[in-house]
């Protein structure tokens, strides 16, 4: 019964943190979103959020695994958000699958720490239905670059399957031993890139602060996107805006993508979603590529209406 009663004040917190973003009463249901960056991984509560300058309100770690999916999915039908491209490994991903179904576009990661997954154990994933995708590559986090040879079978395999990979390529990430900053430049992906023309790659953080070798990346080679997310809620504002109005001056707008990226912390969705839409310099119709068209393109889903036209309520 105690752990019941934890359970509900956590999403009444949610809520409560929540009601500033959600619709008024008889108003419309808010026009749809995809989130291209959520982890399904369990709780942390004593993880701090990872801004890299002073927070005045750093978003609050859930305390346990239960509070991590209530507060996540409470996150997601105050903003509409339909879809999610779900992060972690194949028991996580089931798991959060078999609570929301529908709502999630599942994705294995791939890290350095041992056990990295092997490729025989992707495909067995893909074919029992939990990968639709690959990634986050998080190898970065311990000086591995995307350049680096072992990689490269997880290139090919997301080609082979035809399905997305994301890539953790940006200048900024949890502070550990063997992260590397110089492991994030965007231009290390290329000799992938042109060995695996058809492959779908998804840039983290939009390669942040690598803005002139993003640009170049982006130009060269049309099957690179980028989402935006961690950005939007863990650097300044000021500079976030100053990157995203660079990108969108170079007229990369239409493969610009929403994520979070909130993994401990669920309160960063609504930080997310708001940078987005107090973006004065974005055009209503760009805000809903970032928001939504980009990953209905990028993630090849039938059409524009197919989770616009889901009410989330029902899921409640």
């Amino acid at each position: 019964m105690t752990r019941d009663l934890d359970r509900l004040t956590a999403v009444l917190v949610s809520a409560v943190l929540l009601a500033g973003c959600a619709e008024e009463p008889g108003s419309e249901t808010p026009p749809p979103i995809i989130d291209m960056h959520v982890h399904a991984y369990g709780a942390n509560p004593s993880a701090a959020a990872p801004c890299y300058v002073p927070c005045d309100d750093p978003p609050r770690a859930a305390a346990t695994d239960e509070e991590l999916f209530d507060t996540t999915l409470a996150a997601m039908d105050a903003h509409n958000i339909v879809l999610a491209y779900l992060i972690g490994d194949p028991p996580m991903l089931e798991r959060w699958s078999e609570a929301a179904p529908g709502r999630f576009f599942t994705s294995v990661r791939v890290i350095e720490a041992p056990p990295r997954p092997s490729v025989d154990a992707l495909r067995e994933a893909h074919e029992a239905g939990l990968l639709q995708g690959i990634g986050e590559v998080g190898t970065q986090y311990w000086g591995t670059p995307p350049n680096d040879p072992t990689l490269e079978p997880y290139f090919a395999l997301a080609e082979e399957l035809d399905v997305p990979l994301l890539i953790h390529t940006v200048g900024i990430g949890a502070r550990r031993p063997g992260f590397r900053s110089a492991a994030g430049n965007p231009l290390l992906l290329e000799d992938a890139i042109v060995r695996h023309p058809n492959l779908r790659l998804s840039v983290e953080n939009a390669g942040w602060p690598f803005a002139d070798e993003m640009i170049a990346l982006m130009y060269q080679y049309p099957n690179v996107y980028a989402d935006l997310s961690t950005i939007s809620w863990i650097i300044p504002r000021n500079e976030f805006y100053t990157y995203l109005r660079r990108l969108m001056h170079a007229e990369l707008g239409d493969r610009l993508m929403f994520g979070t990226d909130a993994v401990y912390w669920p309160e960063a969705i609504h930080q997310s979603v708001e940078a987005i839409e107090n973006a004065w310099f974005l055009s209503e119709e760009e805000k809903r590529g970032i928001f939504y068209n980009n990953a209905v393109r990028f993630l090849r889903l039938d059409s524009l209406d197919t989770f616009a036209e889901r009410d989330v309520s029902d899921d409640a």
